[in-house]
C-alpha cells in the first residue's frame, strides 16, 4: 500500500509540473489567438511582449491557464490531450487502419521481435565463447564493448544505405539495427552470469570428474539465468528503440518510427507525444511479459 501511495505521489507531482509547464510554453500561440479574435490583452504589442516576463503575462491575462491545455497545435500538449489521441487511435480506430496506433505498433513490434531474438542469440554464443575462451574474452569483448560507444543514430542511415544497396529491404534492415542494440546487455549479463558460480561449486564438480559440458548444462547455465532475464528485459527495450530508429532513415510508412516523421513534418505535437507514450507502453508490457516468464522458469528449476 505504501508503495502504490508512493507512485501515486510521484505521479500526481509529474502531472502537476507537466500542467504547468505547458501554461509557459503554449502562452505566445494563446495570446496570437486572442488577438486575432479581438480579445483584449496586455501587454498588446510585440515589444511589450518581448520585455514582459512569461509571468507577467499569465498574470495580467489569466485566461491563458485554461486555453494553454487546449491549444490545437500546442509546443507542448496537455496530458490529456495526449490520452485523447492515444484513445481515439486505438480504441475509436480499426486496428487496420493507417491512423491506428495499434496497426503501427505490430509493424514496429514485429522487428522489435526478430531483432530482439537475433541479439539475444548472438549475445548468447558470444558471452559462452568469451567464459570458455580466454583469447575470445582478450579479443571480442573490447570490440564488443567499443561498439556501444557508436552513436546508433548515425549508424541506423548508414546500415540502411548498405543494406539496401544490396537488395535487402522492409524488416531485416530494422532488426539488425535492433540486433545491435541489444546484444550487448545480453553479452554482458550473460557473462556475468556464466561465471557466478563460486569456487567451491566449481571444484565441486571436478571431484565428480565431470565434464566442460556437463559443468555448462548442470551449473553454470542456471546460475546464469537470473542474470540472463535481467539483461533481457534491458535487452528488449532497447531493442524496441532500434526498431524505432531504424524506421526514422527510410521514410518509412507504417511503425512508430513513421508516426514520429508524419508528427514532425506538419507540426503535430500531440501526434509526437501520442506515439513516444504508446512505445513506452508497448517497452513496458514486453519488460512485464519477460518478468512473467522469468518468475515461472525460475520458480520451475527452484532458483
Amino acid at each position: 500500500m505504501k508503495s502504490l501511495l508512493a507512485v501515486l505521489t510521484v505521479l500526481s507531482v509529474i502531472i502537476g509540473l507537466w500542467y504547468a509547464a505547458c501554461v509557459p510554453m503554449n502562452i505566445k500561440g494563446v495570446l496570437d489567438q486572442a488577438e486575432r479574435g479581438g480579445e483584449v490583452v496586455e501587454p498588446a504589442t510585440p515589444k511589450a511582449r518581448r520585455d514582459a516576463s512569461a509571468i507577467g503575462l499569465i498574470v495580467k491575462n489569466t485566461f491563458v491557464i485554461s486555453r494553454s491545455w487546449s491549444v490545437e497545435r500546442p509546443r507542448l500538449p496537455a496530458p490529456h490531450q495526449v490520452l485523447d489521441e492515444l484513445w481515439g487511435t486505438t480504441v475509436e480506430k480499426k486496428i487496420t487502419s493507417k491512423r491506428s496506433l495499434i496497426y503501427h505498433g505490430q509493424v514496429t513490434l514485429s522487428a522489435t521481435l526478430l531483432g530482439f531474438a537475433i541479439g539475444t542469440g548472438l549475445g548468447i554464443l558470444l558471452a559462452v565463447g568469451i567464459v570458455h575462451s580466454k583469447v575470445m574474452d582478450m579479443s571480442v569483448m573490447p570490440w564488443a564493448i567499443v561498439s556501444q560507444t557508436i552513436p546508433i543514430i548515425a549508424l541506423a542511415p548508414m546500415i540502411i544505405v548498405v543494406l539496401y544497396s544490396i537488395g535487402v529491404q522492409g524488416i531485416l534492415p530494422k532488426a539488425i539495427i535492433a540486433a545491435y542494440l541489444s546484444f550487448f546487455p545480453v553479452v554482458v549479463g550473460m557473462v556475468k552470469g556464466l561465471r557466478s558460480p563460486d569456487g567451491m561449486q566449481l571444484d565441486l564438480l571436478r571431484t565428480y570428474h565431470a565434464s566442460t559440458n556437463q559443468g555448462f548444462w548442470k551449473l553454470r547455465l542456471p546460475s546464469s539465468l537470473p542474470y540472463l532475464f535481467a539483461s533481457l528485459k534491458i535487452a528488449i527495450a532497447a531493442s524496441l528503440v532500434g526498431a524505432i530508429v531504424g524506421e526514422l532513415p527510410t521514410g518509412a510508412v507504417a511503425g512508430f518510427g513513421a508516426r514520429l516523421l508524419a508528427g514532425s513534418y506538419y507540426g503535430q505535437t500531440v501526434q509526437i507525444w501520442s506515439a513516444l507514450f504508446a512505445a513506452a507502453i508497448l517497452a513496458a508490457l514486453l519488460v512485464f511479459i519477460l518478468g512473467l516468464l522469468e518468475r515461472l522458469i525460475l520458480k520451475r528449476m527452484g532458483v
